[in-house]
């Protein structure tokens, strides 16, 4: 589960790594007969004409959310194809700043991997790269925190929305970018997603740049949660808030 630059704001990482005796993001399968009942909301709860193309769809199609306008440039969520991003995402991985958060430093095949959990799997969480005025430089993490393991440590709310994120070019660290990129997609998923009440972070407790880039994000502190592999520092931006913080 990982996150922002010891120094700056790097990020608010990963889920549990595989293989590491914790429980990840995606080792808990969901049962079909549980997704039919997603599904059936989708319909039953969904627009008055819902696109049938997107039913089950547990995350409402990131790759439809476009473009947003920002006092740092145009921020657009763009989902990973491993073939043409694996490399800068590796790379971004083995920055040390990164690394000491994300834990996937090494070679590609690691952060390949970390990616194909997450395409491969149920629609649960999705990988994107944050395109920052047509220059990718930031990679995200858009997760159903109600469906993660997460979901057992703190109270969750049906369709809460899980956000982690490293910014992975030194320069648009430490000063402000990454709390502008914060709010801007934690903004998206409330405009696009209408049943998420509360857009959900967990950085590590002793990660302060990261918690503080919540905070100035429009983020509250709810908590402090004990999770397998850290002790975190739940965050929340509410939807009955946006407009205030």
């Amino acid at each position: 589960m990982p996150p922002t630059d010891a120094r700056t704001d790097t990020g608010a990482g990963p889920t549990p790594q595989l293989g590491r005796g914790a429980e990840d993001t995606l080792d808990l399968r969901l049962p079909e007969e549980l997704l039919a009942l997603f599904r059936e909301d989708e319909l039953t709860f969904g627009s008055p004409q819902p696109d049938v193309s997107r039913v089950g769809d547990l995350l409402d199609a990131p790759a439809d959310w476009g473009p947003v306008t920002t006092s740092v440039g145009s921020v657009h969520l763009v989902p990973v194809r491993i073939e043409r991003d694996l490399p800068l995402i590796s790379r971004w991985m083995n920055d040390p700043a990164v690394a000491a958060f994300w834990e996937l430093a090494g070679p590609e095949s690691i952060t390949a991997a970390h990616l194909r959990t997450q395409l491969d799997g149920d629609g649960r969480s999705i990988p994107c790269l944050g395109v920052l005025s047509g220059t990718p430089m930031s990679y995200f993490e858009i997760y159903r925190a109600d469906l993660d393991p997460l979901a057992r440590h703190y109270p969750a709310r049906p369709h809460d929305t899980g956000i982690h994120l490293l910014i992975g070019n030194v320069a648009d660290r430490g000063r402000g970018v990454g709390s502008t990129l914060l709010r801007a997609v934690a903004d998206l998923v409330l405009d696009n997603r209408p049943r998420c009440a509360r857009v959900i972070a967990e950085p590590h407790l002793r990660n302060t740049p990261s918690v503080s880039a919540f905070l100035s994000a429009g983020f509250r502190f709810s908590a402090e949660v004990d999770l397998p592999d850290k002790r975190a520092a739940l965050m929340v931006r509410d939807r009955a808030l946006r407009r205030l913080l």
